[in-house]
């Protein structure tokens, strides 16, 4: 089983990248059919409720692999880290895990970020294709595959959009086409997003290297693997 594989699924709700990449996964392991996987943040203070949605999402992703009967996904150094692995653990969502403080669950915080994620996404290749000279198409079939299609593509699909070949290009968060009138604003709106999602990881994963010293090296050596 690669567990590592299904970890790199899980990415971080804000910074839109995988957990394996940022550096967050600390430990894992296997022994029969039971995985046991440890996770760290950048600060003592991340917000809980992106954690809580790392750590639900790892647990889900290594349960779902062929053969694993059973999974113990901890978040490690946090302050919130007790509430968070009991909720986990024990499946009674992010109100349960907060009862006093949580008055709904996260389902529209994550909608909001992969909202986010496409509008990156879309200025990434826009970007791409302004170096090139060349203009955006009006459908995604008159893309040219690159790594910037397909990452869109993904970020579509992750809020239902269409993916169709005949499907316009540009299409807003919502799915809306946007009006030729009002694309330079908006292109000029999802750089704005696509510059705060690079630099919070940046940010981020600086924070990681201060708090772990060796947690770079750390997520090099998963390649290797355990499990």
């Amino acid at each position: 089983m690669n567990v590592l594989a299904a970890l790199g699924t899980v990415r971080d709700p804000e910074l839109d990248e995988p957990i394996t990449e940022l550096g967050f996964v600390s430990e894992w392991s296997v022994d029969g059919g039971h995985v046991v996987v440890r996770l760290r943040l950048p600060t003592y203070f991340c917000a809980p409720n992106f954690a809580y949605l790392m750590v639900a999402d790892a647990n889900d992703a290594v349960l779902a692999l062929p053969g694993v009967t059973s999974a113990d996904v901890k978040l490690e150094d946090h302050f919130a880290a007790d509430a968070i692995n009991a909720g986990v653990a024990d499946q009674t969502g992010f109100v349960g895990a907060f009862p006093e403080q949580a008055v709904e669950e996260l389902t529209e915080l994550r909608m909001t970020f992969k909202r986010k994620a496409y509008l990156a996404s879309l200025d990434r290749l826009a970007r791409k294709l302004d170096r090139e000279g060349k203009p955006l198409p009006d459908t995604l079939g008159e893309l040219a595959d690159c790594a910037e299609r397909t990452g869109l593509l993904r970020r579509r699909a992750d809020l239902g959009l269409s993916c169709d070949e005949a499907a316009p290009l540009l299409l807003d968060e919502y799915g809306e086409p946007i009006p030729v009138a009002r694309s330079a604003l908006k292109l000029r709106f999802a750089r704005a997003v696509r510059v705060s999602v690079d630099g919070n990881a940046a940010f981020c994963r600086g924070l990681l290297t201060t708090r772990y010293p060796h947690g770079a090296q750390h997520a090099d050596t998963y390649a290797g693997g355990r499990g």
